[in-house]
């Protein structure tokens, strides 16, 4: 009967242990983790901080774009607004956005009086609509003259827009940022 009561205390005992060691390395396994999450957030907002510019023109260019683009087809295909009116109105509402974010969270203009703002906003609508011209003719090119997908058409569009309007706002508009 004792050998009995001796080999369940043993058995307890052993079940604690790989019951502990298994909790030893369970800890292990997430402090790794952890450590591996850490490097690896560390890593990309370095990468973000390098790039943060770049990165954010990235994202509100997306955003931007997505705008666009979905203006463009409810009003092309929901309104049934020929797809140039379509095109142009979807230009206005984004580029007031475009203005904002680009301002504020892109190139982080400190301009804060009249009239660097005021020359700010003009220079950047005037790029705007010299990129919306350049749009414009690229649409009528592709789908009246090429007879392309329209849809296809503005998607083209919007990438060869999207990069004039970086190199427009890097180089001359907000220029002077820092």
């Amino acid at each position: 009967m004792q050998g009995i009561e001796t080999k369940k205390l043993e058995t307890k005992r052993l079940e604690a242990k790989r019951i502990e060691i298994r909790r030893i390395e369970t800890k292990s396994i997430i402090e790794e983790g952890l450590s591996t999450m850490k490097k690896l957030w560390d890593w990309a907002w370095d990468l973000y901080r390098k790039h943060e510019e770049g990165i954010n023109y990235l994202i509100f260019g997306f955003l931007a774009f997505v705008l666009n683009y979905v203006l463009y087809f409810v009003f092309a295909s929901t309104l049934h607004m020929h797809y140039m009116a379509a095109t142009a109105l979807s230009w206005v509402l984004t580029v007031v956005f475009a203005y904002w974010t680009n301002r504020t969270f892109v190139f982080k203009s400190q301009n804060k009086d009249a009239q660097s703002l005021g020359k700010e906003f003009v220079a950047f609508i005037g790029a705007r609509v010299a990129t919306e011209v350049l749009e414009l003719v690229l649409m009528f090119l592709m789908v009246d003259c090429a007879s392309l997908n329209e849809y296809a058409s503005k998607l083209v569009c919007q990438v060869i827009v999207i990069l004039a309007n970086y190199f427009l706002s890097k180089l001359w508009i907000f220029k002077d940022k820092k």
